[in-house]
């Protein structure tokens, strides 16, 4: 009898029964300690917004979801936030043609994830931080945004975009690196480096191919396809783990100064009620 009461003492103290540390990811809480979540995040939510596409030879599918979710996860460990679960259903059709792209129709991407932030909101997420992590979502986010105002919601949304690597740190190898090349291969090698294969990194040509002739100004839909034909664009294997820390860790401050940012604001939501009143009467509106 005495060796399965000091069993129970061990395994009451064993970190493995602990659930001192509440955990960042939505997936993993209790419904209790989410409730418990949600107030100590001053239901500050965070949106990790990645893709599935072909990212060179390389790396994985997965890879701006991974790298993304990796950011978040230890940005919200640092300024408390909760994180959603991995979501992929984003804007992606000039990878239509590599094997593995997910590319949902435009009207699903905005139906699904204004769904997503409703059902957010009704869980207690007032204020919203869509973290994106694909460069073809950057121009869906901001638009998305914008549409929040089309009727009035109890909740904010906040887009961030992709994070710019900083000047210092150890020098880049490459001039061209857009996808699947030096920097996103270097933050795979913090995020998962199981699943980088260096191995691969040329056996494709990321270089730009340019086979377009038109100004800079105008804007074509199949620009990508005609720089970089094979959905890669630069030379993995100029990739360093030095490189990637140095990029993660900046975006990773980021993405902390932007929850610590969020936290605080109290004035979004009012100027939003603010405006919406304003709509229903814009004829008393003062010029």
């Amino acid at each position: 009898m005495q060796w399965i009461c000091g069993l129970l003492i061990l395994l009451s103290i064993s970190p493995a029964w602990s659930q001192d540390k509440l955990s960042v990811h939505w997936e993993e809480l209790t419904a209790a300690d989410f409730r418990t979540a949600i107030g100590r995040s001053g239901g500050t939510c965070l949106l990790p917004f990645g893709i599935l596409e072909k990212h060179g030879a390389h790396l994985p599918l997965g890879t701006d979801l991974l790298d993304v979710r990796y950011a978040a996860v230890h940005a919200a460990e640092q300024e408390y936030a909760v994180v959603f679960p991995a979501y992929y259903f984003g804007q992606i059709f000039e990878g239509r043609h590599e094997p593995g792209t997910m590319a949902y129709s435009s009207h699903l991407q905005l139906e699904l994830l204004q769904e997503t932030t409703d059902e957010m909101a009704r869980n207690g997420c007032k204020k919203i931080i869509i973290v994106n992590g694909h460069g073809g979502n950057e121009n869906l986010l901001p638009f998305f945004a914008q549409t929040q105002l089309e009727k009035s919601r109890d909740y904010v949304v906040y887009v961030l975009p992709i994070a710019e690597a900083p000047a210092g740190g150890p020098p880049k190898r490459t001039a061209v690196d857009m996808h699947g090349g030096e920097s996103e291969t270097s933050k795979m090698l913090i995020a998962r480096p199981d699943l980088v294969h260096m191995d691969r990194a040329n056996q494709e040509s990321g270089a730009d191919q340019a086979r377009l002739k038109l100004p800079d100004e105008l804007y074509t839909a199949i620009w990508w396809y005609a720089r970089f034909p094979d959905h890669y664009s630069g030379d993995g294997s100029a990739a360093s783990r030095e490189r990637g820390q140095f990029e993660m860790d900046n975006w990773i401050k980021v993405i902390a100064k932007a929850i610590h940012a969020v936290k605080s604001d109290q004035t979004s939501l009012q100027l939003e009620n603010e405006f919406f009143e304003k709509t229903k009467h814009p004829l008393d509106t003062r010029p």
